[in-house]
């Protein structure tokens, strides 16, 4: 009997520390996603801590703002596409809803629009965008409304709830490198 006792105690005390491993990892990943959702107003407004020059110097790296004709306010443009991306990716990947993947659409709006406000020149910023997204549409709006008629017809002749229909539909991978996986 004392080896049963003894067996169960030592099981307890492993599930204890993989329960205090899940939830430190899970605290500090948690913190870090927090901070960077808090820091964003900051990280917004930096731009304003740039010089209204053409040429910005500093003593890591020398921006040329090119057709921007001020770095402040070409700054200002990159945050204001990489902050909401920044944001979008977060959701994105902390989402518990079945329809998480429609967030991939302005994930990918703003994604585009920040690599042609890289490239572009002052007057031709989100021009085109529709072009790109269309294909995407195409495949998430359908996939979406297939998932949400699969649903509601199992709503209509089963007993379960819509909480529990969303967890059964729902797909989960193990952490954020599985859901990355997940779509390659």
């Amino acid at each position: 009997m004392d080896k049963l006792q003894t067996k169960l105690k030592l099981r307890k005390e492993s599930l204890s520390k993989t329960a205090n491993k899940r939830l430190s990892r899970s605290a500090i990943v948690g913190s870090i996603i927090a901070t960077i959702i808090v820091s964003t107003p900051l990280l917004y407004s930096l731009h304003e801590s740039v010089p209204t020059v053409k040429v910005w110097n500093t003593f890591l790296f020398t921006y040329e703002s090119g057709a921007w004709e001020e770095a402040q306010f070409a700054m200002w443009v990159y945050t204001s596409k990489i902050i909401p991306l920044i944001l979008l990716i977060i959701w994105f990947f902390t989402c518990k809803h079945w329809w998480y993947h429609a967030i991939l659409v302005p994930i990918i709006m703003f994604a585009f629009q920040a690599v042609i406000t890289w490239n572009a020149e002052a007057g031709k910023i989100d021009e085109g965008t529709f072009v790109v997204l269309l294909p995407i549409l195409v495949v998430i709006v359908p996939s979406i409304y297939l998932i949400r008629a699969k649903m509601f017809n199992k709503i209509n002749t089963s007993d379960k709830s819509l909480e529990e229909l969303e967890a059964e539909f729902m797909i989960k991978p193990k952490g954020v490198w599985g859901r990355i996986k997940q779509y390659f």
